[in-house]
């Protein structure tokens, strides 16, 4: 007696497979209707596709700082750089780590790549330093040593601020990326002091002729500066620390180069709360302004309150923004918390050092290893050569099937279909909820599934056939053959998925793109196969077409070599092991 309850539950579980159907329709149904709810009818397209700039950082080692390239602070750097993206109003910019020293940045088409080239790669290191002295940009002859009887010699019997070999006049100011003009409080207040009263204590001093070391070699570096050589500009904004003077470059108004000495920084970026460029409605002009954090606010009220009582040039107050003068602009109140830089800022430019003194200093230093822009025409042709690649692989596998296969090839033509529909939508879906974007490698990832998710099909189908050259008849063939190829399916899509998983761990970029379709693809095999295509075979079973063994059928059994007698089916259906069922 217990044999034949054995036979009947496989008989019964199969009498059913409309159930697994109406589970896929559903999935089916409510994937494309959440498609259409959040309005993306179609995969979010990558850089190379839809056209774009990538940009290629590398983090570089700073003296002192040989353990700075670390996790957390080139995911920090990522962080800041995508809100600076971002700030450019640019939407869908990808930032993300490649390796231990890179960061790829990807930006959409319709950005300006040249800004955005600014932004991302600008350290913005931002100081607040004194002026000690101003030179024209070129090399600079050295100067004799002032003697004590010389006509600039102070009353406390140290040099006075006078330049190696000139300095502009008092009104003077210098630019950089278009920055000029007076730094000032939004609503200012009267000098503090008569700039003809006697220079309170602490008054920076230019490098003396003659000293320590230091100052010798400062002063030395200072000479020798071209700051019409880019590589030398550059050169002299490096390795320099906050806590000691250092030499820098900047634009005046006329374009021309002009160099410092400045003193220690005495506020920096993280002093600086909030920055934008505004157009100032009253005077017709852009400006950027600052606000400053309560700390910010005090260093920076104490220091312009000083240098507003000297003159020119060290009444001045270099912004240096990544070793570079952007703009050294004359002090003459005493300013609080909040300030602004005006001048002839452009719209761009006054937006552009907003947002980069906003989001703050990336705690790491980079170079642009690569810029690759793509453009949409470009991308186009890709993806039409990608889908044209599929459809070849898909026809081929197709020809295949119906030559070998006959009938057969008509389940797996409509689980191919069923599998198209489930990772079109799915991959639809996946732009806004987690940022995924269709890239070409994605593409082949999804060509590659093909030929894994017809391997399905044939595994079962042989397995069927196998069942019928052992003189079976095909509703027992049907249910015989699934467990044996249900493990190795299962066994096949589980290789196919754990290959795709260590490629998306151990790459980066684009090659993770091809790593993750291929692993969804693989996942939604072996969701086809269960719910759609194991049904479906159950049911054709019952066709009389399939059933007797029709010659197109692709399951006659004189073709496939069965010897007759055949079997019975009640006979065959009580499988002797119910794990089979």
């Amino acid at each position: 007696m217990a044999a034949p309850n054995r036979g009947r539950r496989p008989a019964g579980a199969q009498s059913r497979p409309g159930r697994a159907l109406v589970l896929i329709l559903i999935a089916m149904v409510a994937l494309t209707g959440g498609m259409f709810f959040a309005g993306q009818l179609t995969p979010r397209l990558g850089i190379d596709l839809a056209g774009g700039t990538t940009i290629t950082l590398q983090a570089k080692n700073q003296p002192g700082q040989e353990n700075a390239i670390n996790e957390t602070n080139m995911n920090t750097a990522v962080g800041i750089i995508e809100r600076r993206v971002n700030g450019l109003g640019v939407s869908e910019a990808e930032v993300q780590t490649q390796g231990e020293r890179n960061i790829i940045v990807n930006i959409p088409k319709g950005t300006n790549s040249k800004q955005a080239r600014e932004q991302v790669g600008t350290t913005a290191q931002l100081f607040f330093r004194p002026v000690l002295t101003v030179a024209p940009g070129g090399p600079t002859s050295p100067q004799p040593a002032p003697s004590p009887s010389a006509s600039d010699k102070a009353k406390d019997g140290k040099p006075a601020a006078n330049p190696p070999s000139g300095s502009p006049s008092p009104t003077a100011t210098t630019q950089g990326r278009a920055v000029t003009g007076a730094l000032k409080a939004p609503t200012p207040t009267p000098a503090a002091s008569d700039p003809g009263k006697p220079k309170p204590s602490g008054t920076p001093k230019p490098p003396p002729s003659g000293g320590t070391a230091a100052t010798d070699k400062l002063q030395k570096a200072f000479l020798a500066l071209d700051c019409t050589n880019k590589k030398a500009r550059v050169a002299a904004g490096e390795n320099v620390k906050p806590s000691e003077p250092a030499i820098g470059c900047g634009q005046n108004s006329a374009g021309e180069w002009e160099k410092y000495v400045l003193g220690p920084a005495e506020v920096d970026g993280k002093d600086v709360a909030d920055a934008k460029g505004q157009l100032d409605q009253q005077r017709g002009m852009w400006i950027v302004t600052m606000d400053f954090t309560n700390s910010g606010a005090k260093k920076f009220q104490k220091i312009t309150g000083r240098l507003s009582q000297q003159q020119a040039p060290m009444n001045q107050f270099a912004i240096v923004l990544d070793g570079e003068v952007v703009s050294a602009p004359s002090v003459r109140t005493a300013l609080s918390a909040n300030a602004e830089i005006s001048g002839n800022f452009t719209q761009e430019s006054a937006q552009d050092l907003g947002n980069i003194l906003s989001y703050g200093a990336l705690p790491l230093s980079f170079e642009e290893q690569s810029v690759t822009t793509v453009t949409a025409a470009l991308g186009g042709e890709q993806l039409k050569a990608g889908l044209i690649a599929g459809a070849i692989g898909l026809a081929l596998v197709i020809i295949y099937l119906v030559a070998y296969y006959r009938g057969l090839a008509l389940i797996a033509i409509l689980s191919l279909m069923v599998s198209a529909v489930l990772t079109y939508t799915i991959m639809a879906l996946l732009g806004p909820a987690i940022g995924f974007a269709l890239n070409l490698p994605a593409v082949c990832g999804a060509i590659v599934a093909i030929g894994i998710t017809a391997d399905s099909f044939i595994v079962y189908f042989e397995r069927i056939r196998d069942e019928i050259r052992e003189g079976r008849t095909l509703r027992p063939a049907v249910e015989r053959a699934w467990p044996r190829a249900r493990r190795t399916i299962m066994v096949s899509d589980f290789v196919s998925f754990l290959a795709a998983a260590v490629l998306f761990v151990v790459t980066v970029g684009k090659v993770q793109g091809f790593a993750f379709t291929l692993g969804l693809t693989t996942v939604l095999d072996v969701v086809v196969v269960f719910l759609f295509t194991k049904p479906v075979m159950t049911l054709l079973a019952r066709r009389k077409f399939f059933a007797d063994g029709h010659p197109w059928s692709g399951l006659d059994p004189k073709r496939l070599g069965a010897k007759p007698p055949l079997r019975r089916s009640r006979r065959a259906s009580a499988p002797t092991d119910p794990k089979e069922a």
